[in-house]
């Protein structure tokens, strides 16, 4: 039985299907949305924000009081390729970085509609080279995301092999939106449990992000069309209840299949990115703390 403060995470994803359903012009702006999102959050005591320019673009740093300065979380909100932004996201990733005791860098990409794909791809991989290029080695870094941006953890990483950069140590990504067709069988038997996304949601946002005529099985944008030899070691984690756990399980599998060090977590009854209630909901603490004790020997500590 979830929690009742995990009970809010579905109350706003139920709220936030009542507003996408809205005429456009009734809905509310991102800004208002990013405040109703990152409201989830409890704020981790003992950590600074720091607002920087990463390769070009904006982003903030999460500096946890005594943390290891030579280890880094690239990290990559959420939102769809549409909304979010490192505002909104901030305080999750923040108790990740706390709890794994290192600094976390949060950025805001270009978003759709203004920005078709591959610009995502593109601005993630310049925050990465930029990260690279203040003499952060590749393996004292591990990326992160949520959702689109745990999609984007991976295919960064394409563009960034593409580019002759090296890899980072290792990917935690939650509730990863990977599944541009939009096929798993999850899509079915999650339908009634999941309270926000649908088939129908899904490829909409799907439309946006690719643009009339994207490639929906294009490897910079699904990933389970691409190679992913090479990649470091993954723990995935996912809501059992949510549409999208087949996208979970079908990239641990296409993973596992390139010779992958890949980890799934399944958590029952939770709703989509579940971890952003951390500071709130034992389901959510208990899903950071383990992301935390995984990458922490990855990255040397």
């Amino acid at each position: 039985m979830p929690s009742k403060q995990s009970k809010a995470v579905k109350k706003h994803w139920a709220a936030a299907r009542l507003a996408f359903e809205r005429p456009e012009a009734e809905r509310p702006d991102t800004e208002s949305a990013d405040d109703a999102w990152g409201g989830l959050t409890a704020e981790p005591r003992g950590v600074d924000y720091i607002e920087t320019d990463a390769g070009g673009l904006p982003a903030m740093w999460a500096v946890p009081k005594g943390s290891a300065e030579d280890r880094v979380l690239l990290c990559m909100h959420g939102g769809g390729f549409v909304s979010g932004s490192m505002y909104s996201h901030r305080k999750m990733f923040g108790h990740l970085a706390k709890t794994t005791r290192v600094r976390a860098l949060i950025f805001d990409y270009r978003l759709a509609l203004e920005h078709l794909h591959p610009a995502q791809v593109d601005d993630a991989t310049a925050v990465y080279r930029w990260l690279l290029e203040q003499g952060i080695s590749a393996d004292h870094i591990a990326f992160s995301g949520d959702s689109a941006g745990g999609g984007l953890a991976v295919t960064t990483q394409l563009r960034a092999r593409e580019r002759g950069l090296p890899l980072p140590a290792a990917t935690m990504l939650f509730s990863p939106w990977v599944d541009m067709e939009a096929v798993g069988e999850s899509y079915q038997t999650n339908r009634d449990r999941d309270a926000f996304f649908s088939t129908d949601v899904v490829r909409g946002l799907v439309g946006i992000y690719l643009g009339e005529g994207g490639d929906a099985r294009d490897p910079l944008a699904n990933p389970l069309y691409a190679d992913l030899s090479g990649l470091g070691p993954v723990h995935i984690q996912v809501g059992g209840d949510e549409v999208l756990l087949d996208d979970a399980r079908r990239l641990e599998e296409h993973a596992s299949k390139a010779g992958v060090d890949v980890r799934l977590q399944v958590f029952p009854e939770m709703q989509h990115t579940f971890q952003m209630a951390a500071g709130r909901a034992p389901e959510a603490d208990e899903a950071i703390r383990a992301m935390a004790d995984w990458v922490r020997p990855k990255l040397g500590l």
